[in-house]
């Protein structure tokens, strides 16, 4: 079993400091970890741009079999990478499993995708070429809901445009992306990724560091403000993939009975622990209580428990501080509108909520306007289509939304009424890495996934020249 070390320049280096990392479900203590110095933080950059100029000159397909081998040796080790995530972050066993193999897909999507010189014009007079040249080092730093297949989106495509990686995964979710880092050692040439962990101490000092060229983060708003400040002084590249509050907004002719455990699924998947998860539901009035009854019936037929045992379907909430967050605001949701399913904790340690469906209540409350990030749900009526889109619309945040009807066309002219960066028709939180994905508003700068995606990890130089 790994000691759950850093990986800096190839070599495997106990921190300065160490962690103790629990299990969600029991509150435990599940390992002790390294923890990053700012010393180790720098050394590692340093050995990222040491790594650069070799690494950046190395061939697209050299670079895509990296990353191909990366994919192998992640589907070598599936079984213990998943029973570590359910370990560290709370899900259910089937659900990491899935995480760990999507890494996997995406790492091979990635390589699908190439960086062509493209002329712009070639004339009697002039030629000109677009070239897409690797950027330097970059810092990819990951959240706690989804540790391996956000880090998905970051690496790959960071590596086969021909960048070097600092990955920072979030203090409550380090073991399973340091027993990756170990995994992959002899498989990436030294220096080209290194993982550093810490205890929310060194962001700062990272995105800020002369050294790092771009910074691809993925976590809340507030944080991602801070990163952007960091990554100012400098002009860093940065890409943003932040919070978000999504509307589902559901037409009167549906079937109850048939979207309900798809609505269901969108809003509590991962215990509503998804940026892109429905955080919001309005019901037009005339299927109101039919939806409120279906969700309520659900909810309380689910098996909330230890990700490890058979039958969970939702685990705990990852860690103490968003547990709390996420009870606050079931007390204040309790007081504007009626608790029909859930809203208790399991008496048991862990940090776990039952699946928690609110109805009768409106815009301007805590639960509806903010990111509850849990397994709660407000559910809405309305009865007015124009009036339901500008509530939609009225968040901060853009990041995805969608649309539920049997009526398509109806569906299709509301959904390009919505302000986001994904409306979803008749489904919710569909990613695909060959889709691009980003947010509006509040809720992201750049683009994610497709080969958009690709293109941010890349500086676009143009080469023109007369004849």
């Amino acid at each position: 079993m790994s000691d759950y070390k850093l990986l800096i320049n190839g070599e495997l280096v106990a921190g300065d400091q160490s962690m103790d990392v629990l299990n969600p479900a029991t509150e435990a203590v599940l390992a002790r970890c390294s923890r990053a110095s700012e010393g180790q933080l720098n050394a590692a950059v340093a050995a990222a741009k040491a790594a650069f100029p070799a690494w950046g000159e190395t061939s697209i397909d050299e670079r895509k079999r990296v990353v191909n081998a990366i994919a192998d040796v992640i589907e070598a080790n599936a079984n213990e990478l998943a029973q570590l995530l359910t370990q560290e972050q709370g899900k259910p066993l089937p659900d990491a499993t899935g995480e760990v193999y999507g890494m996997a897909a995406f790492c091979r999507y990635f390589t699908s995708l190439d960086l062509p010189v493209e002329v712009l014009e070639d004339s009697d007079g002039k030629r000109v070429e677009a070239h897409r040249k690797p950027l330097g080092v970059v810092a990819a730093i990951v959240p706690w809901n989804f540790p391996l297949i956000l880090m998905a989106f970051k690496l790959p495509p960071a590596l086969i445009a021909g960048n070097t990686l600092i990955v920072k995964p979030a203090p409550t979710t380090p073991l399973t992306t340091l027993r990756l880092g170990e995994l992959i050692r002899d498989v990436v040439p030294a220096g080209v990724v290194n993982v550093i962990t810490d205890a929310n101490d060194l962001g700062a000092a990272l995105t800020a560091h002369p050294d790092v060229r771009k910074v691809s983060f993925t976590g809340s708003t507030a944080t991602g403000s801070k990163v952007m400040a960091g990554a100012a002084g400098l002009l860093k590249r940065i890409t943003l993939e932040l919070g978000g509050n999504d509307a589902g907004i559901v037409l009167d002719d549906v079937d109850p009975k048939d979207v309900a455990p798809k609505l269901f699924q969108s809003a509590f998947q991962n215990s509503g622990q998804v940026c892109i998860a429905m955080k919001r539901l309005y019901v037009h009035e005339s299927i109101y209580d039919e939806i409120c009854d279906e969700l309520t019936t659900i909810a309380n037929d689910t098996v909330v428990g230890d990700g490890l045992q058979q039958g969970t379907r939702l685990g705990p909430l990852q860690n103490r501080m968003q547990y709390e967050k996420v009870k606050e605001l079931i007390e204040d949701a309790a007081q504007h509108g009626r608790i029909i399913a859930g809203g208790d904790v399991l008496d048991q340690p862990g940090y776990f909520i039952r699946p928690t469906i609110v109805r009768d209540i409106a815009d301007g409350t805590r639960l509806v306007d903010e990111e509850q990030f849990g397994p709660v749900l407000p559910v809405i009526s309305y009865s007015d289509f124009e009036d339901v889109v500008a509530k939609a619309n009225a968040s901060p945040y853009g990041l995805g939304g969608s649309v539920w009807a049997k009526d398509l066309d109806r569906a299709y002219a509301m959904a390009k009424k919505m302000d986001a960066g994904t409306i979803w028709i008749n489904q919710h939180a569909d990613l695909n890495p060959a889709i691009p994905f980003g947010g509006s508003k509040q809720s992201g700068i750049g683009t994610e996934l497709g080969a958009e995606g690709l293109a941010e990890f890349t500086q676009l130089k143009i080469i023109n020249m007369a004849r």
